[in-house]
């Protein structure tokens, strides 16, 4: 599956239907006049967040949405059919911005919440709502009210309780691979992930969410290398795993880029927990190893964490200081609990 993160789509209500103008004339009724009805509203515009969905990749193919016009009132004193609502689904994360992207029009951060972006035209007054002592036989009727429209951004930012950050080439892949079930490509080069990686982590019992994005170099908020468009995706996590290679020319420098990167775009992103993880402690002893930490703590980090993605030397420590940053249950093991309980109940079950 292809991975988007950003869709332009065009949103439009439904009118509301015309009301009618008619006149009852039948054989042998004694009181005619005035009874046409009115129109139906238009269908709504509603956004859901659903499970299951990751991107946004469905908006490339369809930028279009325009919800049902009501139906026309009809002789009778009938009402036009109120129109349904078009429903969007998006994943959770996703967010709705302006066309111009400078407010945030709509937030979905759980699975199951909907909100009614556009409102459907009402439906028109037919002729019989005109009937008065002084107007018997009215003629007037509503066309029914036009739909809204407008074109907005679809931005997801995926929802995960732990980010993973590092330059190029650190082992964010092999980590997330040793780690959690997600199955990461590995490679012997820079920018092996292209796009965001999400990974469920279970340990001691507990559950979270980890994702990694692609590695950033200095100048990614210049838009050197990928850039820093995928850090949207880690601004809602809880802490930061922050992988500095042990190979490298300089572990401590290559903190330091990172982290001014994560300055200079904001949101908030530097002042997160960071856990600081010397990767890769295979290729070296431990001397180098606890030389290299001690130019990390000097360089700024509180405690770090020698660890090897490849042989899972050291993670351990590294998840338990992980768990202490996340709530007593994380949204993944609420998820899980509550389809557990609803199964042991037979409410539900994969059929449903």
């Amino acid at each position: 599956m292809h991975f988007l993160d950003q869709a332009k789509i065009f949103l439009k209500s439904g009118a509301g239907g015309p009301g009618a103008v008619s006149f009852r004339r039948e054989a042998y009724v004694e009181y005619g006049g005035p009874d046409g009805g009115n129109g139906g509203d238009g269908g709504d515009v509603v956004f859901e967040a659903v499970a299951g969905l990751n991107t946004l990749i469905d908006f490339r193919y369809a930028q279009h949405f325009k919800a049902p016009r009501g139906d026309h009132g009809m002789g009778k004193n009938r009402t036009g059919a109120s129109a349904k609502p078009l429903v969007i689904k998006v994943p959770v994360g996703t967010q709705v911005l302006s066309e111009d992207k400078e407010e945030v029009l709509a937030d979905f951060t759980e699975v199951g919440q909907r909100i009614t972006f556009l409102e459907g035209g009402m439906g028109g007054r037919g002729n019989a709502s005109y009937k008065s002592s002084t107007n018997r036989a009215p003629r007037q009727h509503q066309p029914g009210e036009p739909g809204e429209e407008m074109w907005v951004w679809l931005r997801l930012k995926l929802l995960a309780d732990v980010g993973l950050l590092g330059l190029p080439n650190a082992g964010k892949s092999t980590f997330i691979n040793q780690v959690s079930n997600a199955k990461a490509k590995v490679g012997h080069y820079a920018f092996t992930t292209l796009v965001p990686k999400l990974g469920v982590v279970r340990h001691k019992s507990r559950e979270f969410v980890l994702a990694d994005i692609p590695g950033l170099i200095e100048g990614a908020a210049e838009g050197a290398g990928i850039g820093d468009r995928f850090l949207g995706h880690i601004e809602r996590c809880r802490v930061l795993i922050h992988l500095v290679d042990i190979s490298g020319e300089d572990p401590a420098e290559a903190m330091k880029t990172v982290n001014a990167e994560l300055e200079a775009y904001g949101a908030g992103l530097a002042d997160k927990p960071q856990l600081i993880a010397l990767n890769k402690l295979d290729l070296a002893d431990a001397e180098l190893a606890e030389g290299f930490a001690e130019e990390l703590r000097a360089a700024g980090a509180d405690k770090v964490f020698a660890i090897s993605g490849a042989t899972g030397e050291g993670i351990e420590q590294l998840l338990d200081a992980v768990l202490a940053h996340l709530p007593d249950r994380t949204a993944t093991e609420t998820n899980a609990a509550e389809v557990e309980a609803e199964d042991e109940a037979g409410e539900w079950s994969p059929l449903d």
